[in-house]
């Protein structure tokens, strides 16, 4: 446990050699999924607020979460390990899984959110921070020595989980009223 914890505190800080250690790590798979889960139920809580989460939204924004971060792999394996790799380049999808999954780190604050006129900018501080680890996890998983390289790599990749999550999100979403 004591591992996972620091594993989480220097994911979030944006630890370059935590990244690393993840990467190499393959028993850091669970972990990784741990991490996702973790910062899907807080996202969940906190868009609730005060009155608290329906187990099925929570289970919702838990798969939404699963998908995202195993297509947002795949995608980054597809386009940055295999269409614009660099020449030191040598990655694998498990690799990308475990360090994009600990980019969710940032995520565990959205719980923050239930408090009244917090939400909105919770959720944008803790997006903007889990782009930021992403972009760390990617450039180390990727072994990229360039930052804009993995900039774009990153922005192509989050489009498509970004508007799948987006339309599952309004197709099986809670309703307003």
């Amino acid at each position: 446990m004591g591992l996972y914890v620091y594993r989480l505190f220097g994911a979030a800080v944006l630890d370059a050699s935590i990244y690393e250690g993840i990467e190499a790590d393959p028993s850091a798979n669970r972990q990784a999924l741990a991490t996702v889960l973790l910062a899907s139920m807080a996202a969940g809580i906190g868009a609730a607020g005060w009155r608290g989460p329906e187990v099925a939204t929570l289970a919702l924004v838990a798969l939404v979460a699963l998908a995202t971060w195993v297509a947002w792999a795949l995608l980054v394996f597809q386009i940055g390990g295999r269409m614009m790799p660099a020449p030191e380049t040598r990655t694998s999808v498990s690799e990308l899984m475990r360090t994009i999954g600990f980019a969710a780190a940032p995520g565990l604050l959205q719980v923050f959110a239930v408090f009244p006129r917090m939400t909105v900018p919770v959720f944008a501080a803790a997006w903007l921070w889990i782009f930021a680890a992403t972009v760390t996890a990617v450039r180390h998983a990727l072994d990229y020595e360039s930052l804009p390289r993995t900039l774009v790599v990153c922005a192509l990749a989050a489009a498509m989980p970004v508007a799948m999550a987006i339309v599952l999100g309004v197709m099986f979403g809670p309703t307003v009223s």
